[in-house]
């Protein structure tokens, strides 16, 4: 329910809040013949009565109506007029009311649950140009309003005092560029000046009560899509087999917020960051993800907690490339996960280390793994996924696998490491039910040592514990440059065999 329903709400968004113009001639009845045709395309199920007066075409009681799944859900948005308005130089201004709602509903476990989102505007219009081959469209508004409405579940309606929530928009401007051919195509450039939002919540059984509060800075993104017009339907598997590609990227320069909770306990947390990226693509060659944020902030305390905490952390990081659609062929997935310079208050190093044994360096954590394997179904295909769960196939296999980066450091300790491996499919006997993997890893460890002494003066580890831990590294390892060094090149074999810098272990 939730890939379809970002899905349908990304192909609205397109329409009711786009982009800037250019020049060239369309007639009103271009331009609304072709988002009929565009949203219809893509799911939507779209009424209208249509009226002609001299330059303004109106369309009154609009409804997009999209289903979510067969039992999920819908989305829909009415309004009572949309105007088309040919302004005699080859563009047409395409008016919304100043203000007008959204519904969302969704079906789970036999409930329904539904929500309002009402968006108003300085009522500031869509300007298209172009051709009908090629539509620019030009949106400009120096506020935009998204409050939630009536929200309710099972047919019944929430009291609007138990959830409330607003966010504003400042100095929106868009810009997207619709080409209508063999394959509907669009690219948008979009920016936002200052986003805030503001969500209040009551617990209706206490007195509990809470807040999230907060923005963002001078955001900025950039879509491209290829949309199929041949699709088999317009759900997102089809899509996605008919050709389906969207690229996404979104960046700001700043963020903060505020989470407050009251009532039987107390919480209170406080973040900030110096801006981040997040990166989407899709299509049939995967699914892929690429999310940062840079030198992040939080301050936490609550009737929980024994004491304030400061925390901080230069960059955190998260990266994400997989298959969704089955394949005969090799395909590519990765994964990335980056928390580097994570520093903690020195109240909470007291408690762990009152004597100060152990250097309070910030700690890093990098890993990048890239590899190729085989999806063995359709990801988006709920019959396969109930296959899948009912045990009946596969989810896929892995046949290659690189740690491109390996590094841990804490504590006046550090791990370094690369490594390439392939895996046999055919074998899963020689490794107890793991494919057998050839390849060989290099590993680096250096300040092992100091922290083994450290930890034994802090009475977190044993003399007895301690020499186990040594030998261990030298059964693995051997001295490397430097001091407190030990590198180690780990080789596996199909066979089952395990050698460490040379000599056999297995």
């Amino acid at each position: 329910m939730t890939v379809s329903l970002a899905r349908g709400t990304g192909a609205a968004a397109v329409l009711i809040i786009t982009a800037q113009g250019a020049f060239a001639d369309v007639s009103a009845q271009d331009v609304w013949s072709d988002w009929k045709a565009y949203m219809t395309g893509t799911g939507y199920t779209v009424t209208g009565t249509e009226s002609q007066s001299g330059n303004v075409l109106t369309v009154s009681d609009f409804s997009m109506n999209m289903q979510i799944g067969a039992q999920e859900g819908d989305m829909e948005m009415t309004l009572p007029s949309l105007e088309f308005v040919e302004n005699g130089d080859g563009t047409v201004n395409v008016v919304f009311p100043k203000e007008f709602p959204i519904v969302v509903a969704a079906d789970e476990d036999n409930k329904r649950f539904s929500a309002e989102i009402i968006y108003a505007h300085d009522g500031a219009p869509i300007v298209v140009s172009g051709d009908p081959t090629e539509m620019t469209y030009d949106y400009a508004s120096a506020e935009g309003t998204l409050t939630l409405g009536k929200f309710g579940a099972t047919g019944e309606d929430i009291p609007a005092d138990l959830l409330q929530a607003t966010v504003v928009l400042k100095d929106i401007a868009s810009k997207t560029i619709m080409r209508i051919a063999d394959q509907r195509s669009y690219t948008q450039s979009q920016s936002i000046s200052n986003i805030t939002y503001d969500i209040a919540f009551k617990d209706p059984d206490s007195d509990d009560s809470g807040s999230i509060k907060g923005s963002l800075e001078n955001i900025t993104g950039a879509v491209s899509s290829i949309i199929p017009t041949d699709a088999v339907s317009p759900m997102l598997p089809d899509l996605i087999k008919g050709g389906l590609n969207v690229d996404a990227n979104l960046a700001y320069t700043g963020g903060n917020s505020t989470v407050m909770v009251t009532g039987s306990d107390s919480f209170d947390l406080k973040s900030s960051s110096a801006g981040g990226t997040f990166g989407v693509a899709m299509s049939s060659d995967g699914l892929a993800y690429d999310v940062s944020q840079r030198d992040i902030k939080l301050d936490v305390s609550g009737s929980e907690i024994p004491f304030p905490l400061a925390l901080s952390m230069a960059e955190t990081g998260f990266k994400l490339k997989m298959p969704i659609a089955k394949s005969e062929d090799e395909q590519d997935f990765g994964l990335g996960i980056t928390l580097r310079d994570f520093a903690v208050p020195d109240m909470l190093w007291g408690m762990v280390d009152p004597e100060g044994n152990l250097p309070r360096d910030p700690a890093t954590i990098v890993l990048d793994l890239a590899g190729k394997g085989k999806l063995l179904f359709d990801m988006f295909d709920p019959t396969a996924i109930e296959a899948l769960e009912d045990g009946e196939k596969e989810p896929g296999e892995v046949n290659a696998l690189s740690i491109k980066q390996l590094l841990v450091s804490a504590a006046g300790a550090k791990l370094t490491g690369t490594g390439d491996f392939t895996f046999n499919n055919a074998d899963l006997e020689t490794f107890d039910g793991m494919p057998a993997p050839d390849g060989v890893a290099n590993v680096e460890l250096t300040g092992a040592n100091g922290l083994i002494d450290n930890l034994i003066k802090m009475g977190l580890l044993s003399d007895n514990d301690a020499m186990g831990a040594r030998m261990m590294m030298g059964m693995f390892g051997v001295p490397g440059e430097g001091e407190d060094t030990l590198t180690s090149e780990i080789k596996v074999s199909e066979d089952g065999q395990i050698h460490a810098n040379g000599q056999r272990i297995k």
